[in-house]
């Protein structure tokens, strides 16, 4: 096993640990709403929107490249009556 892999499964074992250790209900407000929910289930989609959010800003950024494209065109096509005889002596 890699060492990211190691790395993921001691996080989730601790984050599991930690939720398991709240689960007792809680009074929030959130705007103008009054609710009890579970710490549980607020720390839960806490981290599930850090980890989207994180996937998000982290992910590569296609780079669209036309330098490939421009070399391909630009590049004539060698005929083999074009070459000299030194070079098509080479080629063979």
């Amino acid at each position: 096993m890699s060492g990211k892999t190691i790395f993921i499964i001691i996080l989730t074992v601790l984050l599991t640990i930690f939720l398991m250790g709240n689960t007792d209900a809680v009074n929030f407000k959130f705007l103008w709403i009054d609710f009890e929910m579970s710490k549980l289930l607020v720390i839960g989609i806490c981290v599930l929107f850090g980890l989207i959010i994180g996937y998000i800003l982290a992910k590569p950024k296609k780079v669209v490249s036309s330098y490939d494209d421009d070399i391909e065109h630009e590049q004539k096509k060698i005929d083999k009556n074009e070459l000299s005889d030194e070079d098509r002596d080479y080629i063979n």
